[in-house]
């Protein structure tokens, strides 16, 4: 199999059913997003320390990953069609679930915080900033036309998560969480 098809030589590219679209178009903008954030999340755990401590966590975002995968797919369907694997609001329950249990065993934030630590925090940082940026290009979708909601609210409890395991990553490593200077 190739790699390159040459079908979006012309600026359009297809939607999952063969629709075709403008390379720009909305849902393309939002499906590229959560690529986008994929890649950064498979970055940043890249850069976790190695050690048996961060195999939970891996775990967890193998899971995120593949959900991540399947938002994306979701974004690439066209109105009045659906895969196979839509995300469910369990999936978002999930993600609550790990952001509760990692929060517990933080301080309480009593300030802001500055993205930045150890550089697997750090880019668990700019990870949260994509997820963040997918999930106005999904919201933009949903304006438009339907978008199954747990897609939304999935990317909004992704980022909070993001945030969490940066922080996290910073307790965990020794590296101080810098606040916001005033």
């Amino acid at each position: 199999m190739k790699i390159y098809t040459k079908s979006g030589d012309k600026g359009e590219t297809s939607l999952v059913f063969g629709v075709r679209v403008p390379k720009f178009a909305d849902r393309v903008e939002a499906y590229g997003t959560c690529d986008e954030a994929n890649s950064s999340i498979g970055l940043a755990l890249s850069l976790l320390p190695a050690g048996d401590e961060w195999k939970e966590l891996r775990q967890v975002f193998h899971v995120i990953q593949t959900k991540l995968f399947h938002i994306g797919a979701e974004l690439a369907t066209p109105a009045g069609k659906q895969v196979g694997w839509p995300i469910q609001d369990e999936d978002v329950l999930f993600l609550e679930e790990q952001i509760d249990k990692l929060d517990a065993a933080l301080p309480q934030l009593t300030n802001f915080i500055l993205p930045g630590g150890h550089p697997a925090a750090a880019a668990f940082h700019i990870a949260r900033t994509v997820v963040r940026r997918a999930e106005r290009k999904a919201v933009m979708v949903a304006q438009q036309e339907e978008v199954n909601a747990s897609v939304v609210k999935y990317l909004n409890r992704l980022s909070d998560y993001l945030f969490v395991v940066a922080r996290c990553v910073n307790r965990e490593t020794g590296h101080e969480e810098l606040q916001l200077h005033e």
